[in-house]
């Protein structure tokens, strides 16, 4: 069984006997439909690197996907006006890029918190910049034929290029819910969606990839009708409380969000559970969004 499968069957399994977070089921019947979900966005070329030839667009999104996380600590962070934290990181780095070019793989074993804090315009003593960097560090001991390489070898794989990567400690991301594995490999299946809407990798089973579970798409959700958090847990997340990585509540939540994600292209067959994540990630850069308080887990699963 593929890992993205093992993944949808975990979490259909999570769902169903969630204590903390309820997939609202007869929502899904009005919502399907109501998502536009034609063109979906591509890259922003403000943040994203445009130019270059394969192998350097190669270094700037596996580069970037390894250090894709941090929502945790993001409202701490020096912040661009008016971007967020991801897209603060993603502009830095495209700025690095364009004016330094990539970081070789041997450059990337050699890292430390305050190259990577400068290139970004941040504090290098942030607790964040350290995390960037050892994730960095394990991306290049992976990059001895370099960034094309493991693209090449999955062979127009999605799913096996992911599977690959969730071998990286870089990449790593599996939780355990009650006995329940579940392998999010967030990072991992996006960095797969982001070389292929790159134009990077042509993949042909991108529509086995889950939704990517980070803390953006289950608040959207729960802001539309689709989840419901209890009083316990949406007071939490209200107040600014961090919600522990790996706790109950943190997986169920991920979890859930996945399923319905599932729910929802099983009612819009025509889709896939990217494109349906991409709308609804985009979605929550919108005002309303961003002024409601979204959970934050301090880890770097996202």
């Amino acid at each position: 069984m593929a890992v993205t499968d093992e993944l949808r069957s975990a979490c259909a399994q999570v769902a169903g006997g969630a204590r903390h977070v309820k997939i609202n089921r007869d929502a899904i019947r009005d919502y399907a439909p109501s998502l536009s979900l034609r063109g979906s966005p591509q890259p922003d070329p403000d943040s994203h690197l445009a130019a270059g030839d394969r192998e350097q667009l190669a270094a700037f999104w596996l580069t970037l996907d390894a250090i894709n996380f941090g929502s945790g600590w993001f409202p701490t962070l020096r912040k661009r006006e008016s971007r967020s934290g991801y897209f603060t990181i993603a502009a830095g780095l495209k700025e690095h890029f364009v004016n330094s070019g990539p970081w070789s793989p041997e450059e990337l074993t050699r890292m430390d918190a305050g190259t990577i804090a400068g290139a970004l315009g941040q504090d290098p003593a942030h607790e964040l910049m350290e995390l960037f960097a050892r994730s960095l560090n394990d991306l290049g001991r992976h990059l001895d034929s370099g960034f094309i390489a493991p693209i090449d070898a999955a062979h127009g794989s999605a799913v096996a290029f992911a599977t690959e990567l969730a071998g990286w400690s870089c990449f790593a991301d599996a939780s355990s819910y009650e006995g329940i594995e579940l392998p999010f490999l967030k990072r991992a299946q996006l960095a797969a969606a982001d070389l292929a809407r790159a134009e990077l990798a042509a993949f042909d089973d991108l529509d086995q990839l889950t939704m990517f579970a980070d803390n953006l798409v289950p608040h959207v959700l729960r802001l539309d009708g689709v989840l419901s958090f209890n009083p316990q847990l949406t007071t939490r997340i209200e107040r600014g409380e961090l919600i522990e990585h790996d706790s109950p509540e943190e997986i169920e939540i991920r979890a859930c969000a996945v399923h319905a994600i599932e729910l929802i292209v099983a009612a819009r067959p025509e889709t896939r559970s990217i494109d349906v994540d991409q709308v609804l990630w985009h979605r929550g850069q919108e005002p309303p969004y961003k002024a409601a308080q979204r959970h934050r887990s301090r880890c770097t699963a996202y």
